[in-house]
């Protein structure tokens, strides 16, 4: 007990650190979302549903192959139309992995507890060197 008292402010700082890297653990895998070789293995494996969020220039520029294009702001609407099965796995993609990030949000919102961002949106996509569709 003594020992506790005299050292309170060093245990306090390693509960403190402890907890600063524990904190991306509880917060979902830092928030990142899924790294793109996960994505590919859910679209081989599991028939993942890939839906860009991007704009439709964004999206005519370059997206995942076999993504469909519903834009962030109609997200709510068309999402029903463009992913009917709320049980298969959803991956939400944009260029960065922000818009699609705030488009899980909503996805889960709707019913679609198997919705995911792809980590880095369609840079990180590009950088593994994953085949990209031009519309």
């Amino acid at each position: 007990m003594k020992f506790i008292i005299d050292n309170w402010m060093l245990i306090s700082i390693a509960v403190a650190s402890g907890g600063m890297l524990l904190w991306p653990v509880v917060q979902g895998a830092g928030g990142g979302g899924l790294v793109p070789a996960a994505a590919v293995q859910l679209i081989n494996r599991e028939k993942a549903v890939v839906i860009d969020v991007c704009e439709p220039g964004e999206f005519a520029a370059g997206h995942v192959v076999g993504a469909r294009n519903v834009p962030l702001g109609e997200l709510e609407t068309k999402l029903g139309a463009a992913a009917k099965n709320k049980t298969v796995p959803l991956i939400l993609v944009c260029q960065s992995g922000a818009r699609s990030g705030r488009a899980v949000a909503i996805a889960k919102k709707l019913g679609y507890e198997q919705a995911q961002s792809l980590g880095g949106g369609m840079s990180a996509w590009r950088a593994a060197n994953l085949p990209v569709e031009k519309a």
